[in-house]
Protein backbone atom coordinates (compact mmCIF):
# COMPACT_ATOMS: atom_id res chain seq x y z
CA UNK A 1 0.00 0.00 0.00
CA UNK A 2 1.03 3.67 -1.05
CA UNK A 3 0.60 5.26 2.69
CA UNK A 4 1.83 8.39 1.00
CA UNK A 5 -1.62 8.23 -0.75
CA UNK A 6 -3.29 9.12 2.42
CA UNK A 7 -3.85 12.43 2.67
CA UNK A 8 -6.22 13.30 5.41
CA UNK A 9 -6.47 12.76 8.80
CA UNK A 10 -8.71 9.64 9.91
CA UNK A 11 -9.84 11.29 13.11
CA UNK A 12 -11.83 13.86 10.80
CA UNK A 13 -13.05 10.99 8.96
CA UNK A 14 -14.41 9.80 11.98
CA UNK A 15 -16.19 13.07 12.52
CA UNK A 16 -17.36 13.13 8.96
CA UNK A 17 -18.85 9.81 9.90
CA UNK A 18 -20.39 10.27 12.80
CA UNK A 19 -21.91 13.66 11.99
CA UNK A 20 -23.29 11.59 8.71
CA UNK A 21 -24.77 9.11 11.00
CA UNK A 22 -26.65 11.55 13.72
CA UNK A 23 -27.61 13.70 10.96
CA UNK A 24 -26.51 17.10 12.92
CA UNK A 25 -23.41 18.70 14.29
CA UNK A 26 -24.90 18.79 17.76
CA UNK A 27 -25.98 15.58 17.80
CA UNK A 28 -22.54 13.96 16.22
CA UNK A 29 -20.70 16.19 19.47
CA UNK A 30 -22.52 14.80 21.81
CA UNK A 31 -21.88 10.88 20.63
CA UNK A 32 -18.04 11.73 20.54
CA UNK A 33 -17.92 13.94 23.81
CA UNK A 34 -16.83 16.97 22.25
CA UNK A 35 -17.58 20.50 21.88
CA UNK A 36 -19.65 21.63 18.50
CA UNK A 37 -17.52 23.91 17.44
CA UNK A 38 -14.23 21.72 17.90
CA UNK A 39 -16.18 18.72 15.51
CA UNK A 40 -17.30 21.62 12.99
CA UNK A 41 -13.79 22.05 12.33
CA UNK A 42 -12.38 18.84 11.95
CA UNK A 43 -15.47 18.13 9.23
CA UNK A 44 -14.52 20.89 7.57
CA UNK A 45 -10.56 20.70 7.70
CA UNK A 46 -11.57 17.13 6.05
CA UNK A 47 -13.20 18.73 3.07
CA UNK A 48 -10.27 20.95 2.44
CA UNK A 49 -7.80 17.84 2.75
CA UNK A 50 -10.28 16.21 0.36
CA UNK A 51 -12.01 19.22 -2.01
CA UNK A 52 -14.97 17.53 -1.07
CA UNK A 53 -18.13 19.06 -0.08
CA UNK A 54 -19.44 16.50 2.00
CA UNK A 55 -22.41 18.34 3.95
CA UNK A 56 -25.00 21.02 3.26
CA UNK A 57 -28.00 22.76 5.58
CA UNK A 58 -31.30 21.41 5.37
CA UNK A 59 -33.27 23.35 7.75
CA UNK A 60 -31.28 22.42 11.30
CA UNK A 61 -29.68 19.44 10.71
CA UNK A 62 -26.97 18.66 7.55
CA UNK A 63 -28.08 16.60 4.45
CA UNK A 64 -24.94 14.84 2.49
CA UNK A 65 -23.84 16.05 -0.82
CA UNK A 66 -23.64 13.71 -3.58
CA UNK A 67 -19.58 13.61 -2.63
CA UNK A 68 -20.42 12.84 0.73
CA UNK A 69 -22.55 9.99 0.02
CA UNK A 70 -19.91 8.47 -2.09
CA UNK A 71 -17.44 9.17 0.51
CA UNK A 72 -19.96 7.65 3.54
CA UNK A 73 -19.42 3.67 2.43
CA UNK A 74 -15.87 4.17 3.12
CA UNK A 75 -16.11 5.83 6.16
CA UNK A 76 -18.03 3.60 7.69
CA UNK A 77 -15.70 0.64 6.48
CA UNK A 78 -13.31 2.44 8.32
CA UNK A 79 -15.47 2.98 11.19
CA UNK A 80 -15.88 -1.12 11.40
CA UNK A 81 -12.22 -1.78 11.32
CA UNK A 82 -11.68 0.52 14.03
CA UNK A 83 -14.39 -1.65 16.28
CA UNK A 84 -12.68 -4.26 15.01
CA UNK A 85 -9.42 -3.40 16.30
CA UNK A 86 -11.38 -2.54 20.03
CA UNK A 87 -13.08 -6.03 20.18
CA UNK A 88 -9.77 -7.53 19.38
CA UNK A 89 -7.56 -5.59 22.09
CA UNK A 90 -10.38 -6.26 24.69
CA UNK A 91 -10.42 -9.83 23.47
CA UNK A 92 -6.49 -9.67 24.64
CA UNK A 93 -7.42 -8.89 27.93
CA UNK A 94 -6.73 -11.55 30.56
CA UNK A 95 -8.35 -9.59 33.40
CA UNK A 96 -11.71 -10.78 35.42
CA UNK A 97 -12.43 -7.67 36.67
CA UNK A 98 -14.57 -5.10 34.44
CA UNK A 99 -18.05 -5.00 33.04
CA UNK A 100 -19.59 -7.68 30.91
CA UNK A 101 -23.36 -6.86 29.22
CA UNK A 102 -25.15 -9.44 29.16
CA UNK A 103 -29.06 -9.17 26.52
CA UNK A 104 -31.71 -11.33 27.25
CA UNK A 105 -35.18 -10.83 27.02
CA UNK A 106 -37.57 -9.64 30.07
CA UNK A 107 -38.55 -13.10 30.72
CA UNK A 108 -35.23 -14.72 31.06
CA UNK A 109 -33.48 -11.35 32.59
CA UNK A 110 -36.01 -11.54 35.51
CA UNK A 111 -36.96 -14.83 35.98
CA UNK A 112 -33.71 -17.09 34.90
CA UNK A 113 -30.57 -14.68 35.33
CA UNK A 114 -30.86 -13.64 38.75
CA UNK A 115 -29.93 -17.13 39.92
CA UNK A 116 -26.44 -17.28 37.43
CA UNK A 117 -25.99 -13.54 38.00
CA UNK A 118 -25.52 -14.60 42.05
CA UNK A 119 -23.26 -18.21 40.93
CA UNK A 120 -21.51 -15.80 39.17
CA UNK A 121 -20.58 -12.62 42.11
CA UNK A 122 -20.19 -16.10 44.54
CA UNK A 123 -17.12 -17.14 41.46
CA UNK A 124 -15.99 -13.48 40.02
CA UNK A 125 -16.97 -10.81 42.84
CA UNK A 126 -14.27 -8.53 40.28
CA UNK A 127 -16.54 -8.85 37.34
CA UNK A 128 -19.47 -6.26 37.08
CA UNK A 129 -22.81 -7.86 35.29
CA UNK A 130 -24.81 -5.30 33.18
CA UNK A 131 -28.29 -7.12 32.40
CA UNK A 132 -30.08 -5.12 29.66
CA UNK A 133 -33.36 -6.47 29.72
CA UNK A 134 -35.00 -5.76 26.27
CA UNK A 135 -36.87 -7.69 23.74
CA UNK A 136 -35.62 -5.63 21.32
CA UNK A 137 -32.07 -7.46 19.38
CA UNK A 138 -28.91 -5.41 20.82
CA UNK A 139 -26.01 -5.03 18.26
CA UNK A 140 -23.08 -7.32 19.62
CA UNK A 141 -20.90 -5.78 16.59
CA UNK A 142 -21.33 -2.07 18.31
CA UNK A 143 -21.14 -3.30 21.95
CA UNK A 144 -24.36 -2.83 23.01
CA UNK A 145 -23.79 -5.82 24.85
CA UNK A 146 -20.93 -8.42 25.14
CA UNK A 147 -23.34 -11.56 25.37
CA UNK A 148 -26.40 -11.95 24.19
CA UNK A 149 -29.53 -14.80 25.00
CA UNK A 150 -31.48 -15.09 21.61
CA UNK A 151 -34.35 -16.77 20.33
CA UNK A 152 -32.75 -16.53 16.71
CA UNK A 153 -29.69 -18.41 15.21
CA UNK A 154 -27.25 -14.92 13.83
CA UNK A 155 -26.36 -14.63 10.82
CA UNK A 156 -24.25 -11.30 10.88
CA UNK A 157 -20.50 -12.28 9.90
CA UNK A 158 -17.97 -12.48 13.37
CA UNK A 159 -20.27 -13.80 16.05
CA UNK A 160 -20.19 -17.40 17.16
CA UNK A 161 -22.98 -18.41 18.56
CA UNK A 162 -23.84 -21.70 20.33
CA UNK A 163 -27.56 -23.44 20.41
CA UNK A 164 -28.33 -24.31 23.99
CA UNK A 165 -31.70 -25.73 23.83
CA UNK A 166 -35.72 -25.25 22.50
CA UNK A 167 -37.82 -23.95 25.17
CA UNK A 168 -41.51 -25.06 25.35
CA UNK A 169 -43.94 -22.12 26.01
CA UNK A 170 -47.19 -22.97 26.97
CA UNK A 171 -50.38 -21.05 27.78
CA UNK A 172 -51.15 -19.86 31.45
CA UNK A 173 -54.56 -18.22 33.58
CA UNK A 174 -55.27 -17.39 36.66
CA UNK A 175 -57.92 -19.58 38.40
CA UNK A 176 -60.29 -16.77 38.77
CA UNK A 177 -60.03 -16.04 35.29
CA UNK A 178 -60.88 -20.09 34.35
CA UNK A 179 -64.01 -20.22 36.49
CA UNK A 180 -65.30 -16.77 34.62
CA UNK A 181 -64.61 -18.37 31.30
CA UNK A 182 -65.69 -21.64 32.27
CA UNK A 183 -63.29 -24.58 32.41
CA UNK A 184 -62.07 -25.19 28.38
CA UNK A 185 -62.17 -28.77 27.29
CA UNK A 186 -60.47 -28.14 23.95
CA UNK A 187 -58.81 -25.77 21.63
CA UNK A 188 -62.48 -25.01 20.40
CA UNK A 189 -63.44 -23.78 23.80
CA UNK A 190 -61.02 -21.09 23.69
CA UNK A 191 -62.42 -18.82 20.70
CA UNK A 192 -64.03 -17.25 23.48
CA UNK A 193 -61.32 -16.42 25.53
CA UNK A 194 -59.44 -13.47 26.43
CA UNK A 195 -55.59 -13.21 25.72
CA UNK A 196 -52.60 -11.12 26.76
CA UNK A 197 -50.99 -9.63 23.50
CA UNK A 198 -47.81 -8.37 22.32
CA UNK A 199 -48.81 -6.09 19.59
CA UNK A 200 -51.19 -5.46 16.60
CA UNK A 201 -49.58 -7.82 14.47
CA UNK A 202 -50.61 -11.34 13.93
CA UNK A 203 -47.49 -13.00 15.13
CA UNK A 204 -48.90 -14.11 18.10
CA UNK A 205 -52.11 -15.10 17.04
CA UNK A 206 -50.73 -17.35 13.36
CA UNK A 207 -48.38 -19.39 16.05
CA UNK A 208 -51.46 -19.94 18.43
CA UNK A 209 -53.79 -20.84 15.26
CA UNK A 210 -51.32 -22.88 14.38
CA UNK A 211 -51.56 -25.09 17.56
CA UNK A 212 -55.27 -25.25 16.25
CA UNK A 213 -56.69 -23.04 18.37
CA UNK A 214 -59.20 -20.38 16.07
CA UNK A 215 -58.92 -16.46 17.05
CA UNK A 216 -58.70 -13.54 15.85
CA UNK A 217 -57.58 -9.72 16.82
CA UNK A 218 -60.93 -9.70 19.22
CA UNK A 219 -59.44 -12.28 21.15
CA UNK A 220 -57.12 -9.71 22.51
CA UNK A 221 -58.43 -7.12 24.32
CA UNK A 222 -55.12 -6.03 26.07
CA UNK A 223 -51.71 -5.58 24.54
CA UNK A 224 -48.44 -4.49 26.25
CA UNK A 225 -44.90 -5.15 24.21
CA UNK A 226 -43.45 -5.56 28.05
CA UNK A 227 -43.51 -9.65 28.90
CA UNK A 228 -43.43 -8.87 32.37
CA UNK A 229 -46.76 -6.44 32.28
CA UNK A 230 -48.25 -8.86 30.60
CA UNK A 231 -47.46 -11.62 33.16
CA UNK A 232 -48.61 -9.31 36.26
CA UNK A 233 -52.27 -9.13 34.31
CA UNK A 234 -52.24 -13.07 33.71
CA UNK A 235 -51.64 -13.41 37.49
CA UNK A 236 -54.34 -10.75 38.00
CA UNK A 237 -56.75 -12.69 35.86
CA UNK A 238 -57.38 -10.47 32.81
CA UNK A 239 -56.61 -13.37 30.67
CA UNK A 240 -54.56 -15.88 28.93
CA UNK A 241 -50.91 -15.39 28.21
CA UNK A 242 -47.88 -17.30 26.82
CA UNK A 243 -45.10 -17.89 29.09
CA UNK A 244 -42.02 -20.19 29.26
CA UNK A 245 -43.04 -24.02 30.66
CA UNK A 246 -40.01 -23.66 33.24
CA UNK A 247 -41.61 -19.73 34.31
CA UNK A 248 -45.03 -20.60 34.73
CA UNK A 249 -44.73 -23.49 36.15
CA UNK A 250 -42.82 -21.75 39.04
CA UNK A 251 -45.57 -19.81 39.38
CA UNK A 252 -48.51 -20.39 42.06
CA UNK A 253 -51.22 -18.07 41.12
CA UNK A 254 -51.60 -19.56 37.24
CA UNK A 255 -52.21 -22.57 36.01
CA UNK A 256 -51.16 -24.50 32.51
CA UNK A 257 -54.35 -23.85 29.72
CA UNK A 258 -55.30 -27.14 28.10
CA UNK A 259 -51.84 -29.43 29.15
CA UNK A 260 -52.48 -31.57 26.51
CA UNK A 261 -52.10 -28.69 24.03
CA UNK A 262 -48.69 -28.62 21.55
CA UNK A 263 -46.26 -26.20 22.97
CA UNK A 264 -44.71 -23.03 21.03
CA UNK A 265 -41.26 -24.02 20.44
CA UNK A 266 -38.55 -21.41 20.92
CA UNK A 267 -34.95 -21.88 20.32
CA UNK A 268 -32.61 -20.55 23.18
CA UNK A 269 -28.82 -19.27 21.34
CA UNK A 270 -25.96 -17.87 23.04
CA UNK A 271 -24.15 -15.34 21.46
CA UNK A 272 -21.05 -13.22 21.77
CA UNK A 273 -18.81 -11.59 19.42
CA UNK A 274 -15.80 -13.93 18.19
CA UNK A 275 -13.12 -11.53 19.56
CA UNK A 276 -14.83 -10.86 22.68
CA UNK A 277 -15.35 -14.67 23.32
CA UNK A 278 -11.00 -14.67 23.82
CA UNK A 279 -11.58 -12.38 27.13
CA UNK A 280 -11.76 -14.13 29.95
CA UNK A 281 -14.18 -12.40 32.03
CA UNK A 282 -16.28 -12.60 28.88
CA UNK A 283 -15.72 -16.11 28.68
CA UNK A 284 -16.49 -16.83 32.11
CA UNK A 285 -19.62 -15.18 31.96
CA UNK A 286 -20.16 -16.75 28.72
CA UNK A 287 -20.02 -20.73 29.83
CA UNK A 288 -21.22 -19.89 32.98
CA UNK A 289 -24.47 -18.37 31.60
CA UNK A 290 -24.24 -21.98 28.68
CA UNK A 291 -24.14 -24.37 31.87
CA UNK A 292 -26.87 -23.12 33.82
CA UNK A 293 -29.48 -22.23 30.70
CA UNK A 294 -28.71 -25.80 29.27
Amino acid sequence: MDWRAVTFDWNRARAFLVTAEEGSLSAAARALGMTQPTLGRQVAALEEELGVALFERAGRGLELTPGGVELLEHARAMGEAAGRISLAASGQSRSVEGIVTVAASEAVAAFLLPGIVAKLRAQAPGIVVEVIASNATQDLRRREADIAVRSFRPTQPGLIARKLRDVKARLYASDAYLERLGEPKGPEDLSRAEFIGFDTTDALIRALNGLGLELGPENFPILSENHLVQWEMVKGGLGIGVMPEEIGEAEPSVRQVLAALRPIVVPMWLVSHRELATSRRVRLVFDLLAEALL
